[in-house]
Order: C-alpha cells, then structure tokens, then sequence
C-alpha cells in the first residue's frame, strides 16, 4: 500500500473506541455485518482504527494480523475505495484486491459470512465502475448472487448482505429488463425488495439500507417511487452515525437530497 489513502474529511472524537468502548457498543455498530468481536488484540486495534476513519490504518494492521484481520482489512479498504478514493483506476485495483483476498480467506474460513460479503461486495462496486452490463457479461453477477446468498445462509441477520442482494436485483432488472433478468440471472422484483425490508428490520438504525432501498425503488418502479426514495433519503440523513463509515453514509445521503 505505497500510496498514502486520503484523509477522512468528518473527524468526530465520538468515533475515537477504545477496547473497553469498542466491546460495549460492539453490538450496535456490527449489526449491519455481524461480525464477531474479535479474539486477538491486533484486530482488535484495526477495528479502533476502522470505527475512527483511519481506513489505511485499519486495512494495514488488519492484513498484518492474518486469517483473522482479513475481515476488516477488507471492509477498510471496500468502504475506503467505495468512498473516498478519487482514481477510478485506483479504485478498481482496490475492490478487485479485496475481492481476491476474500475468495481467499473462504478456503481458510468456509464459515465466515464476511468473507463471502467482501467478495460479494467488492465484485458488485467494481461491476458498478466498468458497467453492469459488461460485468454482467464477464460472468461477475453470478459471483456476487452465490456469494451473498452464502453469507446470508451462514449468518441469517447479515442486513448488510441483504442489501446488497436486493441491490444485485435491482441493477440487473434496472440494466437488462425483468425478462431477461428474471430468466438468466435469476433477478426478481418481489425479491428485492423483499431483501431491502429484511435489511431495515434487522438494522433499524441503517442509513446505507434506506439509501440502498430508496436507489433499488427508483430503479424498478422509476418516477413513480420518486416520493418514498426522497423520504428514505430524509431518514438516512436523519440517521445519527455511530462511526465513520455511518457518517460517510448520512453525508451521503445529505448530498443526495441537496440535488
């Protein structure tokens, strides 16, 4: 990691956890992912690092630290990538970097939902950079279909993975219509949006669910979805962050109303 990732431009010291912080509100800040809390002290720092905005920090202790960093390594450097990196090249190199190291850490850890949810997610930002059709076409839709429906299978309240599994149907129905869709991707309208109403249920202080589902709305029901898009957006705005990358999704959602 040569090149030095740009800064998180919320510093909050609200997002400062120590360990004794980090295990209390634990809970309430992995409940999108699941993640367990961690057994060793060096992830442990990763994640201090991670909660805070110190996103290279956090990819780096985290990569260091082995089979059990890879986890936030991974969603350090996906949220930073998704984010904040301003090269889209750079940005590519980054999502594909995580995708492979998540495909790698399934062999190691065939139970870890995370590490098919990294896969997933990296492949399906990065279909989103070079276009869904032509990810699509490369065959990257399927990866991202069975990694997402293996996490959930393995952790059954990951809200993250069901939004990005109604997101996976509504881009491909929103690129390649619901025929086609539905017959060679296997995407589904009912489906989705099914996922996105799981997603807020099991995360209710979500502000990336409500942005996730007000997008997913306009997507399949267009103009007509325009009204409750723009409320799911006030309420994600709304939304009070816990740590950085909440903050990046309500600052997110902010700018989405202001256009």
């Amino acid at each position: 990691m040569a090149k030095a990732w740009a800064k998180f431009p919320y510093p909050d010291k609200s997002f400062h956890y120590t360990a004794a912080t980090l295990k209390k509100s634990w809970d309430r800040l992995h409940k999108g992912d699941c993640e367990p809390f961690p057994k060793n002290d060096a992830v442990v720092e990763a994640w201090i690092a991670f909660h805070a905005g110190e996103f290279q920090k956090a990819a780096e202790l985290g990569a260091k630290a082995g089979d059990d960093g890879v986890t936030v390594s991974c969603k350090a450097q996906a949220i930073y990538a998704n984010y904040l990196e301003e090269s889209e090249k750079r940005k590519l190199e980054l999502f594909e970097d995580v995708a492979e190291r998540a495909l790698k850490l399934q062999a190691g850890q065939p139970k870890n939902a995370n590490a098919f949810y990294w896969q997933a997610y990296a492949l399906g930002r990065y279909a989103q950079g070079i276009s869904v059709a032509k990810a699509l076409a490369q065959g990257i839709g399927g990866k991202v279909k069975s990694a997402l429906e293996a996490a959930i299978k393995l952790a059954p309240k990951h809200a993250d993975a069901h939004i990005a599994l109604g997101a996976y149907h509504a881009e491909v129905i929103d690129k390649v219509g619901s025929m086609i869709g539905g017959l060679t991707y296997g995407a589904k309208k009912d489906t989705a949006l099914k996922m996105y109403q799981a997603a807020l249920k099991l995360n209710p202080a979500s502000a990336i669910a409500r942005i996730e589902y007000a997008n997913g709305l306009v997507m399949l029901e267009g103009k007509k979805a325009l009204k409750e898009a723009e409320k799911l957006y006030g309420d994600a705005a709304a939304c009070e962050p816990a740590d950085a990358m909440e903050k990046l999704d309500v600052e997110l959602a902010k700018a989405e109303l202001e256009d």
